[in-house]
């Protein structure tokens, strides 16, 4: 598409009308799945949601929103709010995350891109150390993509390798950690005995150290940069499997949570800090809680803790984490490029368009949504408004967290008859679905049904439309499950908490008194997916969505 404007002028549909405000409500990590005492969304009390399930059937149905239906390598992927909101937004399926990363390894690729060569040439002098999450999730990274990246840097030159390692326990199961930390070890046995200098040189639990996100607690970034940068960090040991065993062992310890540690030599000296002269690499493909350490790494002019000392190093990123601020300036893989996606082109079509939700989620109901962009298409006709979110405090604490206020602020911009489209994110399902809280949850899920029946309300004031989906699964599961679907138990007999996302389908309803007669999702799509919502809600806006797009899940039939 080029840039003049016929270029981006949509067809009109030829049985929808145009003018009506439709209201895209994104439930985030609201799936369907069976009923019973671990279904969050199940046991609360959601009488809207539940009216929408059990009113015509040909106004709900479910869609796919993991694994090949978000870009995902395999069907074993779960979703995760940043590629569901680049499916809603984007209407059409771009490779994501950990699929661009491993095109780039199995082609061999990633070795030959600007981001490799620049880190590279630190290889002669300097230390390559890789900072990020040992996982095998596929939401953030990859330990198998980390043991091909181990493998590649020695072959192609690094023969001085420090692990920072992270532990997870959020998208895998509490406890998986110390495995983890041994397949690393193995795997930097196998290239010591190559003759590559390389160990795991700090660790500690993702929420704890290093991973926050949308600058909530800079704390956490600290104790990252403490350990990773400066070597200091309040436990020492000499082995990094035994120094997992050890803090795990401590009271109410968890891998989320571990206490930052540092490995040192028999003098006690820390073994890896970093050092000028030396390369970094953050090797998580996900970008959301590498943003905050991307910027200490790569901003001279950075005021948000005091760094000590800023080594000279050569940084780049597994992927580039913010496109907008072009952060790391160097990256290993280059992103999807996404493009003519559906909010520019209602706006470039005068669709007048709000956007809300707390700060958690802000990100995805505008940058992901638009296609990894920040900022506004046309200030005339958007307007993005953000609640900040509560801090200092795990969210199920409150587990109402914003979602009144965000419904407030969504219905005022319906009734304003301002706009023609507003879209909001209720992130309460997710958020308190991964504190495993499922009494928090539970209530969560309730107050994001309250937020839900406020829109739909003014809505159904102003004669418009709505569209209720979700990004991903998550409270609708909230235990971990054995071959046979039972809930898994712990050595102790215990029930195993489930704190990750899920690969269930979401649900989409369709409604409000401007539907026009006769719309009801088709028969003839039953694999639909995030992707085919963008094409839909531009149908409720009475266009006709671009011929590349994933099919509309609606069809107008005559009475």
């Amino acid at each position: 598409m080029g840039s003049s404007g016929d270029a981006w002028k949509l067809k009109d549909h030829p049985k929808l009308p145009k003018g009506k405000t439709v209201a895209v409500i994104v439930l985030d990590g609201w799936g369907e799945a069976k009923p019973n005492e671990f279904n969050a969304i199940h046991v609360a009390e959601t009488p809207v949601m539940d009216s929408l399930k059990n009113g015509a059937p040909e106004k709900w149905r479910l869609i796919k929103a993991h694994g090949n239906a978000v870009g995902l390598p395999t069907e074993d992927d779960m979703g995760n709010s940043e590629v569901g909101h680049n499916a809603l937004g984007a209407g059409r399926i771009f490779a994501q995350g950990a699929k661009l990363v491993d095109l780039a390894l199995a082609s061999g690729k990633i070795y030959e891109g600007e981001g490799f060569k620049y880190v590279k040439e630190c290889f002669e002098k300097g230390t390559l150390h890789l900072i990020g999450l040992l996982s095998d999730g596929g939401v953030h990274s990859r330990l198998d993509q980390v043991q091909l990246l181990l493998k590649g840097a020695a072959e192609h030159g690094a023969k001085r390798i420090r692990v920072h390692a992270l532990t997870d326990g959020r998208d895998v199961l509490d406890g998986s950690s110390v495995g983890f930390m041994e397949t690393l070890e193995n795997s930097l046995a196998q290239l010591r005995e190559k003759g590559i200098d390389a160990q795991v040189a700090s660790g500690g639990g993702r929420m704890y150290v290093t991973m926050d996100r949308y600058e909530n607690d800079w704390d956490v970034v600290k104790r990252g940069w403490d350990a990773q940068v400066l070597g200091e960090a309040p436990h020492k040991f000499k082995d990094p499997v035994e120094a997992v065993k050890k803090l795990r062992q401590e009271p109410n310890a968890n891998d989320q949570y571990l206490a930052p540690f540092v490995i040192v030599d028999d003098n006690g000296k820390p073994v890896g800090p970093i050092l000028d002269g030396d390369a970094v690499v953050t090797f998580n493909f996900r970008a959301d809680r590498m943003v905050m350490l991307a910027k200490a790494l790569e901003y001279e002019n950075f005021d948000k803790f005091d760094r000590v000392r800023v080594p000279k190093i050569r940084y780049a990123g597994m992927l580039q984490y913010d496109g907008e601020l072009q952060l790391p300036s160097h990256y290993l893989v280059s992103p999807p490029e996404i493009d003519r996606t559906s909010g520019e082109y209602l706006v470039r079509n005068g669709v007048r368009t709000f956007a809300c939700s707390e700060t958690v989620k802000f990100g995805h109901v505008t940058f992901f949504w638009n296609g990894n962009r920040s900022g506004y298409f046309n200030e005339k006709l958007e307007q993005y408004v953000e609640i900040p979110s509560d801090s200092g405090i795990t969210f199920n604490v409150k587990p109402k967290m914003k979602a009144l206020e965000i419904a407030e602020k969504t219905r005022d911009a319906i009734l304003s008859g301002k706009f023609d489209q507003v879209r909001v994110n209720l992130p309460n399902g997710d958020m308190v679905g991964h504190t495993g809280d499922i009494k928090a949850t539970i209530e969560a899920c309730k107050s994001a049904d309250e937020a839900v029946k406020m829109i739909l309300d003014a809505i159904e004031q102003v004669g418009g439309i709505y569209l209720v989906t979700a990004d991903h699964g998550n409270a609708e599961d909230m235990v971990k499950r054995n071959k046979k679907g039972e809930p898994a138990l712990d050595k102790n007999g215990n029930i195993q908490i489930l704190t990750s996302h899920t690969c269930e389908p979401v649900p989409i309803a369709i409604g409000g008194p401007g539907l026009a007669p006769g719309v009801r999702f088709r028969q003839d799509l039953p694999t639909g997916g995030l992707a085919n919502v963008a094409a839909t809600f531009m149908n409720l806006h009475g266009y006709e969505a671009p011929s590349d797009y994933e099919s509309s899940l609606i069809e107008v039939v005559d009475n």
